[in-house]
């Protein structure tokens, strides 16, 4: 693994209140635990060594409780949103310089169970500047907004009511250059969702298909699911 990881963890979680009035929903606990701690267990076993945190509400404590991370073995940056709310889009184009080239990028309340290396790998073979990461879905965790077949995706749209093709949903780990987002005006508001409908516009987006479920902790239901899978046997 060669990337850094981007983690968007500056929302302000308000589904979860009252537990996230005083506490960011990324040190949640999960089965006796920081939420983060876990994702960057995850993130370590996948050979990740350097995570870039995009923080905002609440984000000193993230900083506080995690570190610099040189007890894992990686490296942990914290990048702050500022006085403004940037959305997930203009949060990573904030942080382009700090992230290089090309990086991952994942939400902070995603516990993604998948080969990390692998999509590293199809991103670099594809040349294209972006990655989607999706699941056959058919609906069953949230509801389906990607239609793709043979391997490429065709539609990226969250609609009411998915059409019967779109049986697939954005994983939520994906793999951006640098390139993406540069351009964007820095510091304005902007959608990760939206980069990627117009990387699909252009035909630079690739898409790679994830068999394991993905698990969140951005509901109470997802909160509960996962500190049963996590919960010590």
């Amino acid at each position: 693994m060669s990337l850094p990881v981007a983690i968007l963890a500056g929302g302000l979680a308000t589904r979860l209140r009252p537990a996230t009035e005083s506490i960011p929903k990324i040190l949640l606990d999960v089965a006796g635990r920081p939420f983060a701690e876990h994702q960057l267990d995850l993130l370590q076993r996948a050979g990740v060594r350097r995570v870039v945190y995009c923080v905002g509400y609440l984000g000193e404590q993230v900083r506080d409780a995690l570190g610099d991370g040189s007890a894992r073995g990686m490296r942990l940056q914290y990048v702050f949103d500022g006085p403004r709310l940037l959305g997930t889009g203009g949060a990573l184009r904030r942080v382009l310089d700090t992230l290089g080239d090309a990086f991952f990028v994942l939400y902070g309340d995603s516990y993604l169970p998948c080969d990390y290396g692998a999509v590293e790998t199809v991103f670099h073979r594809s040349g294209k500047a972006g990655l989607m990461t999706v699941y056959r879905n058919d609906n069953a965790w949230d509801r389906s907004n990607v239609v793709f077949a043979e391997g490429r995706i065709l539609r990226y749209e969250k609609v009411s009511v998915p059409p019967p093709e779109m049986r697939h949903i954005d994983y939520g780990l994906g793999v951006l250059a640098r390139r993406a987002l540069e351009p964007y005006p820095p510091d304005e508001p902007l959608d990760l969702a939206a980069v990627y409908r117009d990387l699909l516009s252009r035909g630079e987006l690739a898409g790679f298909e994830v068999p394991e479920r993905f698990y969140e902790i951005g509901s109470p239901r997802g909160l509960d699911e996962l500190r049963g899978l996590l919960r010590p046997k």
